[in-house]
């Protein structure tokens, strides 16, 4: 007989739209939570590699992706269970609350509603109220309405402006039937550093402690704690056997050298926990610190990340080059996204300048000549890469500004969007090398 488990009670915080703050509006609820005592489990819906970092710092417990286009429902119950022994979940929406792509993947579009209603997480909606009054009320009840189905807990008015402001906009809200939960003054100096791919990454920021702590006395003095904990609940999950991580990433290799620093940081949790679970030994190594993977590593994997930032570095970065060739000879490199970059002859910055790379590969790629790269893939892998045979079906993440100059190896797979329209980047393969533009989220399971 099917077991049936309840996971701890959790919300989820979402937007209407992008630049709303429900990231300073997440941290500082994961860390005024736990500061109240609270075990608070951090999830990430949607693709996003940055964020969940972000989450850990303010939560000091690992944060999991869930994604109803890239994962199967396999993979979604195992990263639901890392909520286990939590008091309470919070997770972060991505974009806005129903943006997804048009066709459906392994189970869903890969929006935020279809996270809160599979997880039974009753959405906070944070609205950005500045230049509006009772209409934004309008817009709250769009969102309210528009799946009738989908829990809502109530709303957080963000950069409010003044207290006549404030009564204005509760008015309409009021007049809706929905509960405010909380009303955040204007603040210019909440504002999380960015760059192109959206936030710095968590090892980047100068003093990312203040920064979360300040963001707690800032929720806890302006929004209804109490309130949020009472809405938080859970939908229930079947089980066969209890909760179980089996169903998480298989290691491609036992002992797995990977670049970790901040050229090389793109790793999604799930992978890393799957590999660990399984046995597989990760011996970290940093390229910036012209380091060399360890000599008897099966496998060297370099993650996605910023190494257009530390191109000359890079570039001279000997010990590091001389080791991943040696390893090269005998022994499987992966690389993704900045990492395939990495493998490549060169790379070419902003200012066109040209910084020779591992050479392991023949891609080279710019940022001279930028060109948005952002998406789901599904890959066909026509090459085995590690731990994937040939006619593998890989389902992915894309997301960069460099362009392609030169891809002259063979390839890797054929790699198609969320439509269905195949593309260009193909990724490469020579010898025991292997690259891919995509980050890797699941193996398809269809």
């Amino acid at each position: 007989m099917t077991e049936v488990h309840t996971n701890p009670p959790g919300v989820l915080i979402s937007a209407p739209s992008s630049g709303t703050g429900k990231t300073t509006v997440m941290l500082g609820l994961l860390r005024a939570l736990a500061e109240d005592g609270l075990a608070v489990q951090p999830f990430k819906s949607g693709p996003d590699y940055i964020d969940p970092a972000f989450h850990l710092a303010a939560a000091k417990r690992p944060s999991f992706n869930i994604d109803s286009w890239a994962m199967g429902e396999d993979l979604l119950g195992a990263i639901a269970t890392q909520a286990q022994g939590a008091d309470i979940v919070v997770a972060e929406g991505s974009m806005g609350l129903f943006d997804g792509v048009a066709k459906p993947g392994a189970v869903g579009h890969g929006t935020s509603a279809e996270t809160a209603l599979r997880m039974g997480w009753p959405v906070v909606l944070v609205l950005d109220v500045g230049g509006q009054a009772q209409s934004a009320a309008a817009t709250a009840l769009g969102f309210r309405m528009y799946n009738p189905d989908l829990p809502f807990a109530g709303v957080i008015l963000n950069r409010c402006a003044s207290p006549r402001h404030e009564r204005l906009t509760r008015l309409g809200m009021e007049r809706a039937g929905l509960p405010v939960l909380g009303v955040l003054p204007r603040r210019g100096d909440l504002t999380l550093p960015e760059r192109h791919l959206g936030l710095i990454q968590a090892v980047e920021h100068p003093d990312l402690e203040a920064a979360i702590t300040g963001y707690a006395a800032f929720l806890r003095e302006h929004v209804d704690l109490d309130a949020i904990r009472a809405a938080a609940s859970s939908g229930l999950t079947p089980n066969s056997g209890g909760p179980s991580s089996a169903a998480l990433p298989r290691p491609p290799a036992q002992r797995i050298a990977l670049a970790r620093d901040a050229a090389f940081s793109f790793t999604y949790p799930h992978l890393l926990k799957g590999w660990r679970e399984a046995g597989a030994e990760i011996l970290p190594f940093s390229p910036l610190a012209d380091e060399a993977p360890a000599a008897d590593a099966d496998l060297v994997w370099l993650p996605g990340g910023y190494p257009e930032l530390h191109a000359g570095t890079l570039a001279a970065a000997g010990t590091f080059r001389t080791g991943l060739r040696r390893h090269a000879e005998t022994k499987p490199v992966h690389g993704e996204c900045g990492g395939y970059m990495a493998l490549g002859e060169a790379l070419v910055d902003k200012d066109g300048t040209r910084h020779q790379m591992a050479g392991l590969l023949g891609l080279v790629t710019s940022y001279e000549k930028r060109k948005f790269n952002l998406g789901y893939r599904k890959a066909q892998l026509v090459a085995p890469m590690p731990g994937f045979a040939v006619g593998t079906e890989l389902r992915g993440h894309e997301f960069h500004y460099s362009s392609i100059v030169e891809q002259p190896d063979a390839p890797l797979a054929r790699v198609f969007d969320a439509e269905g329209a195949e593309g260009p980047q193909t990724g490469s393969v020579r010898g025991h090398v292997t690259g891919t533009f995509f980050h890797l989220i699941a193996e398809d399971s269809k």
